[in-house]
């Protein structure tokens, strides 16, 4: 039997089996109206519209696709169908019915529309009940048979808590008890809302508060907890993951869980809670639409496009439909991953993969004359501070006159817009990195006041995942059995995800004005040696006890605390929560570039003394290493990752704004 044949057969069938029903639903109608037998007249009546009215009904089906939905997937959505295609044509025979007698007057054969109200309702739900229920039972004997097969190779089962019994704990529910060879036993959910206490989900009973864990363990016997709560916060994660410590279990997350909100759930992605999950926040909250006007059907260019911020801006900006995507990166093979990544994520997209260093004003030229731009994100930056403190010259080239040669680019070559990445540590900087960054702000500021392209700076601190960030190297040395090094037992940092950091830029970017430096809200700081010991303890250790932690002392150009913002710029709100606008007012270029001679004569420079000498002439809130008790650091390597100042920007300008 041919493929084609076979399937217009079971439709053939299935429709045949909503003939039959709706039948039997329209004789019973009858039936129930007049408690038996209907009367000669009625029977008469009956026989000569029941083709009629299940032909209507029948067309209704068709109407909303309802032959076409497969029997063992029906859901909600299909059933919803069904409902409309039996009220359409319920409301057509209703419509007919109080027409019918002023037609007959003049048409005699309408009398037989005079169908009793009664029977139309009962029909209306007889034929909904059957055609949507004996879809229902085709699924339900199609899962009781799959359960059977699974069941006979299903693991065992460990008894679990669900965390959350909001919309995504009830499709994870769902998705577990539709897969009995998962070895996930559900015992109950757990959920802070105590009026959910008592009722059942799914199948399965919502016992208690996560005040009660404990206790709820001791009754279930559970030995794990899935939290299942939809965009929890990192408070709401930690507080879960201690009450779940304190009785004994593990706790796992699922990640993504605002993908279950879209009816997606993947349980093979259930993992241990990280540090990630810990230091979490509340989801980014964008203004798509503004977003989409400043990117869609534009040739957009990202230097540093290889990086950390540089390859996640890229991954955000091709979401939103540019005409081309230029990826600018010296990095070979940093610009090789990010390019096969797009080319396999977004097909379609227009991408440019471009090796340049953006030290190179020929090259540079040349790039922006190809692409000619509207709108440039300027990532390329040396970001660690005690390297640029070992290679101070190598900052001032790179971060200053690398930023200046793509900005007179994209003033040169007409771009609408250009986005410079800046750091917390341009403010009243204490390093030559962040020094170098402050001068790149004040020359955009400065090149701003006489071109139409918009300059837009935008500072945030530390993001998870960077490049040389301190939770990877935490994880190695402890992989490695200790000791974890810490500069400071007071070193405070700010955290700040790398998509919420790149998805910030882009809205900075399309809703800043001319010349403005604007600045992220990075959260609440977060001590380094918390840090460390939360990620030594998700190991399985104990501080100080199966682990040591080595406080090595604060290195060149650290701050125990980074600031996001000058006391005076006065940092205004915006119509974003998250961001923030400095109102310090931009340098005469003029002036800007009498500065930067200054600059260009220590490029080559090895010197950490001549390049701090010749940036203090520049950015005269520069600060010696010592100030505000940060301390002086010593020019050796540490064992603790370059990164950690790095990582400390955002957060604190939020501090600082409020």
């Amino acid at each position: 039997m041919s493929e084609p044949f076979s399937r217009n057969l079971t439709r053939a069938l299935r429709s045949l089996a909503d003939v039959f029903i709706l039948s039997l639903a329209y004789w019973l109608a009858f039936l129930l109206r007049f408690d038996g037998l209907p009367p000669f007249e009625m029977t008469k009546l009956l026989m000569f519209t029941w083709p009629y009215v299940v032909g209507l009904e029948l067309f209704g089906l068709y109407a909303f696709s309802v032959p076409y939905f497969a029997w063992r997937y029906i859901s909600l959505r299909e059933v919803q169908k069904v409902l409309w295609a039996i009220a359409v044509s319920t409301a057509v025979l209703v419509v007919l019915r109080l027409s019918a007698p002023y037609m007959a007057k003049s048409f005699a054969p309408a009398a037989y529309g005079i169908v009793p109200l009664g029977v139309i309702a009962a029909n209306a739900v007889l034929a909904f009940l059957g055609v949507a229920g004996v879809r229902a039972l085709r699924r339900v004997l199609d899962e009781s048979s799959r359960s059977r097969d699974l069941g006979h190779r299903s693991p065992r089962k460990v008894a679990t808590l669900l965390v959350g019994a909001g919309q995504a704990g009830v499709l994870v529910a769902k998705e577990i008890t539709s897969r009995p060879d998962l070895p996930i036993g559900v015992v109950g959910f757990v959920d802070d809302d105590r009026l959910k206490i008592g009722e059942i989900v799914h199948g399965v009973k919502v016992l208690g508060t996560t005040d009660e864990i404990e206790e709820l363990v001791r009754k279930t016997g559970a030995t794990q907890a899935i939290i299942t709560v939809a965009n929890a916060s990192g408070t709401d994660i930690r507080r879960i993951k201690q009450r779940c410590e304190s009785a004994g279990i593990r706790v796992k997350i699922i990640p993504g869980i605002y993908e279950i909100l879209h009816g997606k759930v993947n349980l093979s992605r259930i993992r241990e809670v990280s540090i990630e999950d810990l230091l979490g926040r509340e989801a980014v909250t964008l203004d798509l639409d503004l977003i989409s006007g400043f990117l869609k059907g534009k040739r957009v260019l990202v230097t540093g496009a290889g990086g950390s911020i540089g390859s996640e801006l890229c991954r955000q900006v091709a979401r939103f439909q540019p005409a081309s995507l230029a990826l600018v990166e010296q990095a070979e093979f940093n610009l090789f991953s990010i390019h096969q990544e797009l080319l396999a994520a977004f097909p379609d997209l227009d991408l440019h993969p471009i090796i340049c260093d953006v030290c190179d004003s020929g090259r540079v030229d040349a790039v922006f004359d190809a692409e000619r731009p509207h709108v440039v994100f300027h990532a390329a930056a040396h970001k660690h501070v005690p390297m640029m403190e070992w290679n101070p010259g190598e900052a001032i080239k790179n971060n200053v006159f690398g930023t200046k040669k793509v900005a007179d680019a994209a003033h040169e070559y007409g771009s609408e817009a250009f986005v410079l990445i800046s750091t917390d540590k341009a403010v009243n900087p204490t390093s030559i990195m962040g020094a170098s960054k402050r001068t790149a702000e004040m020359y955009v500021q400065a090149l701003s006041q006489s071109s139409t392209t918009k300059f837009v700076a935008v500072r945030f601190g530390n993001v998870l995942g960077s490049t040389g960030s301190v939770i990877p190297i935490f994880k190695a040395q402890i992989a490695a059995g200790g000791p974890v090094t810490v500069t400071h037992k007071d070193m405070m940092r700010h955290f700040m995800t790398i998509p919420e950091a790149s998805q910030l830029v882009m809205q900075s970017a399309a809703m800043g004005n001319q010349g403005e430096i604007l600045v992220l809200d990075m959260g609440e700081p977060v001590r380094i040696s918390d840090l460390a010991e939360e990620l030594i303890r998700l190991s399985g250790f104990q501080p100080g006890v199966d682990m040591e932690i080595v406080y090595s002392g604060i290195r060149p150009g650290e701050k125990l605390f980074e600031e996001l913002a000058f006391d005076a710029e006065k940092m205004g709100k915006t119509r974003h929560e998250k961001i923030f606008v400095g109102k310090l007012g931009p340098c005469p270029l003029a002036l800007v570039e009498s500065k930067l001679e200054l600059l260009a004569a220590v490029t080559s420079s090895t010197s950490r003394e001549e390049v701090r000498g010749a940036l203090k002439q520049v950015v005269p809130e520069m600060q010696d290493p010592g100030a505000e008790g940060v301390g002086t650091g010593r020019l050796v390597p540490s064992e603790e990752p370059p990164a950690v100042a790095q990582q400390s920007a955002l957060r604190a300008v939020a501090a600082a704004a409020q």
